[in-house]
């Protein structure tokens, strides 16, 4: 095994045993550690840099045209698409980060954010929307009482 595929590995492994506590654990203090500081994406920052930094990287990437996102997908290297996936991971799960923090703000009951978080966790922006849409739902609720 590549010292980029295990990297790639480890990180794309743990990442699960973070989002864990933010499913099923939300109030534990290891989950309000997690949420209160962007330990997990800082972590991850440093395994994206090494992928862009190392063989293959980005290179000359033109992010100006779909073309050119095309050509480096085309194109790409493991180191490339490893940074792409670290991307991923590291902002997926600040944003699920926010979404915990932000919902327990606003007395959101936690069986609401599953969906949100598990679609956070998947399909990044469709998460987001579900939040927003279950975050509404409540504001409107409140505002009815």
């Amino acid at each position: 095994m590549s010292q980029t595929e295990l990297l790639f590995t480890l990180a794309n492994t743990a990442i699960l045993l973070f989002w864990l506590p933010l499913l099923v654990a939300p109030k534990k203090t290891l989950t309000q550690r997690l949420i209160s500081y962007p330990y997990v994406p800082f972590v991850i920052s440093f395994f994206y840099l090494f992928f862009l930094i190392g063989d293959g990287g980005l290179g000359e990437a033109d992010f100006s045209s779909l073309d050119g996102i095309l050509t480096l997908y085309r194109n790409a290297t493991p180191e490339a698409a490893a940074a792409g996936w670290m991307h991923y991971l590291a902002f997926d799960f600040w944003v699920g980060c926010w979404v915990l923090r932000d919902a327990q703000q606003k007395n959101i009951p936690h069986g609401f954010l599953i969906l949100p978080l598990l679609c956070t966790f998947m399909l990044g922006p469709v998460g987001i929307l579900l939040y927003v849409l279950v975050e509404v739902f409540f504001k409107r609720k409140k505002n009815d009482v």
